[in-house]
């Protein structure tokens, strides 16, 4: 029982299926390994060990009833940017540090319905802005491959607890790179599904128009299983598509390699900044998908340098637009003694907000204000539209598109980027959220630093099994996803 941790999500299920642990048992072994562990990584900020007994022991009980679904009794870690009940969610921020959630996010509902544990809530980058995890006003994750590096963000605490074992899976969100950046510098595999496929109700907002839910796991397999509960129309969430969804991890095999035609765009790997043993690691996995009979096509992408500027404008207004929320008067942080509204609000988002929020919303209210609309927001609303149909233009001739997930491997923490420099490490990722387009990423291997190296597929709109199947047979035929980190082999 020593080496729960080490199983699938297909063993693990299978497992309690046959008796060989219970929901308890299990969740008791992650538990300890989080209590032995997490000091050294820091992904959790809530663990929620009572509720999680309660809930392995129901799902045991449905078990022992014959009520069980295959995933009942199996623990997830949630993002601490869901909405949970009874539970602090934070977002990262000063400002929600009391904020006990009245509800539920849907997607931890789903999780509920069916039958997953909740060990607890992890760490992110404050707000989800930024791809360090450093932004958090609860500290900084450790990466578990090289605990003086960042592990990601802004889905760092997901990503850090999956690669220690300290989850099976976790849930993460993707505002422009923020599940696949963490997924690839921890190793793990990571999916942005298109947006729409997963409900955004109970998810804080960072911008609306780009946010989207996902799955973080060792595996494509994993995620698939994690996929099929949190994929869905939700009525809740007015931009939830009803549209069939299908079942993952039946097609996990559905997409044939053989004549699968990839695209690589070769503006993609002429990018300044891209580190020579990342390029490397991500051409050796593309031959490897060659050798297993897909079909290499390159392709131009001409919008490239117009992704960061775009996002940088679009994303910051809507921040500005959905953090006024946060104003010390309904909940959340406020100032001690304010001598007046205004004193009140100045004060109380101030003090609760971190340098990168504050940064974030000068920005987006910056471009938002008169005068200035037209020129920055609208203008960046137009160039989006034609990233979009770049990628459409290229869906035309090729099935998927093939890119490093990040130009390079993790960061040091306290490596003390500049915004700039951590806004251009994000030039492989924010093109699909501008676009809605789903993107996985897929572990293919480390650098001279033993630090893991991403490749990243993106797929047409809806094609969440076409990605999952091609990793998943990229992963029967290479063992890059299994590999693990020394933390991560401890027992409890």
């Amino acid at each position: 029982m020593t080496d729960l941790h080490r199983l699938s999500v297909r063993e693990i299920a299978e497992g309690l299926a046959q008796g060989k642990f219970s929901s308890r048992e299990l969740t008791e072994h992650y538990l300890k390994r989080i209590a032995k562990i997490d000091a050294h990584v820091q992904s959790y900020v809530t663990v929620t060990a009572e509720q999680a007994f309660v809930q392995a022991d129901a799902a045991d009980a449905l078990r022992k009833a014959g009520n069980a679904t295959f995933l009942t009794g199996i623990p997830i870690a949630h993002k601490d940017i869901f909405c949970t009940q009874g539970i602090k969610t934070t977002a990262g921020s000063k400002i929600l540090d009391n904020f006990i959630s009245p509800y539920d996010a849907t997607v931890v509902t789903k999780g509920k319905d069916a039958g997953l544990v909740t060990l607890g809530k992890v760490n992110m980058d404050e707000f989800a802005m930024g791809s360090t995890s450093e932004s958090s006003y609860f500290g900084a994750t450790k990466n578990p491959w090289a605990l003086d590096h960042v592990p990601g963000g802004s889905s760092g605490g997901s990503a850090a607890a999956v690669a220690a074992d300290l989850a099976p899976f976790a849930t993460g969100t993707d505002t422009g790179g923020s599940i696949r950046q963490p997924a690839s510098f921890c190793g793990l595999t990571g999916l942005k599904p298109t947006y729409g496929r997963v409900s955004r109700f109970g998810m804080i907002a960072y911008a609306s128009s780009l946010d989207q839910g996902g799955p973080m796991a060792r595996s494509a397999e994993d995620c698939a299983y994690l996929m099929n509960v949190m994929a869905g129309h939700d009525a809740k969430d007015s931009t939830s598509m009803e549209k069939d969804v299908d079942d993952y991890v039946a097609n996990l095999n559905g997409t044939s390699v053989k004549g699968l035609r990839i695209g690589i765009p070769k503006q993609y790997f002429n990018v300044q900044g891209l580190d020579a043993e990342v390029k490397a690691r991500v051409e050796e996995s593309l031959k490897k998908l060659e050798e297993m009979g897909a079909v290499l096509v390159e392709i131009d992408l001409n919008m490239t340098d117009a992704y960061v500027p775009t996002y940088y404008l679009i994303a910051p207004a809507e921040a500005s637009s959905n953090l006024q929320r946060f104003d010390g008067v309904r909940y959340g942080y406020r100032c001690e003694n304010p001598v007046d509204l205004m004193d009140l609000y100045k004060r109380s988002r101030s003090e609760g907000f971190g340098k990168e929020v504050q940064r974030r919303i000068l920005i987006g209210t910056y471009a938002l204000s008169a005068g200035y609309y037209d020129a920055y927001y609208v203008k960046a609303q137009k160039v989006r539209r034609l990233i979009q149909q770049d990628f459409l233009k290229a869906f035309e001739s090729v099935d998927v598109i093939a890119a490093p997930s990040a130009p390079t491997t993790a960061y040091k923490i306290g490596a003390n980027l500049s915004p700039t420099e951590m806004y251009l490490g994000d030039i492989y990722t924010l093109a699909v959220n501008l676009a809605g387009l789903p993107a996985i990423n897929a572990p293919v291997g480390f650098d001279k630093e033993n630090l893991p190296v991403g490749l990243q597929l993106i797929g047409n709109y809806w094609s969440e099994s076409q990605l999952l199947s091609v990793v998943h047979q990229y992963q029967q035929a290479t063992d890059w996803h299994s590999k693990r980190a020394a933390i991560a082999e401890e027992n409890a």
